[in-house]
């Protein structure tokens, strides 16, 4: 029943998110689109509820290049454009996802998706790494509020982020969803995500 509330939830909320942000959605697509050579939108596989791919989608926050599906970004990444850092600083490049929300591919909150070779190679590293795929992954989630997001250098903040993401899955309330709701969008006020 929870789930089922969750996803009424996750439907209603993104649609009204969407129509409700398309002026500004507009205005940081004609922002990205003047600020270097490419689209506006990101597209990249990435691994979501059990096991499936999907497209997920980001406003495009790198200079085109050959290794966006492949690389993970790192600190002072040259590949990211100077709109591209305060969009990802305020986590603004997310918007898109939640088309994915709307559609189904992905709930407000969960397990981060990680792109297909994450999945393979941490798969293989992690026990129980393949059990964040037991929800749809999230625009936001546990360990994201608890400080496990970004770059992953070390299979130790990998497995950080992982424990997080097994722990909300095994405690998974719609208070719980609440909370990390409210803490996303005060960490994204104060840039603090």
């Amino acid at each position: 029943m929870q789930k089922t509330l969750k996803r009424i939830f996750d439907f209603i909320f993104a649609l009204l998110a969407i129509i409700a942000l398309t002026p500004v959605w507009v205005v940081l697509a004609v922002w990205i689109f003047l600020s270097s050579p490419g689209g506006v939108f990101f597209r990249q596989k990435r691994t979501g509820y059990k096991g499936e791919t999907f497209d997920m989608l980001k406003f495009r926050s790198m200079y085109r290049n050959d290794l966006a599906d492949e690389m993970q970004s790192v600190e002072n990444d040259p590949r990211v454009t100077p709109v591209g850092r305060i969009l990802r600083k305020s986590s603004l490049d997310e918007l898109p996802q939640l088309w994915n929300v709307l559609v189904g591919d992905m709930s407000l909150i969960g397990p981060r998706p990680h792109m297909l070779q994450h999945t393979e190679y941490y798969s293989a590293r992690i026990p129980d790494y393949m059990r964040r795929h037991e929800m749809r992954p999230g625009l936001t989630g546990y360990a994201q509020v608890k400080g496990f997001r970004g770059p992953t250098p070390r299979l130790e903040d990998m497995e950080q982020r992982v424990k997080a993401d097994l722990e909300y899955i095994d405690k998974y309330s719609l208070w719980l969803d609440l909370k990390i709701f409210f803490l996303t969008l005060w960490r994204m006020v104060t840039f603090k995500l």
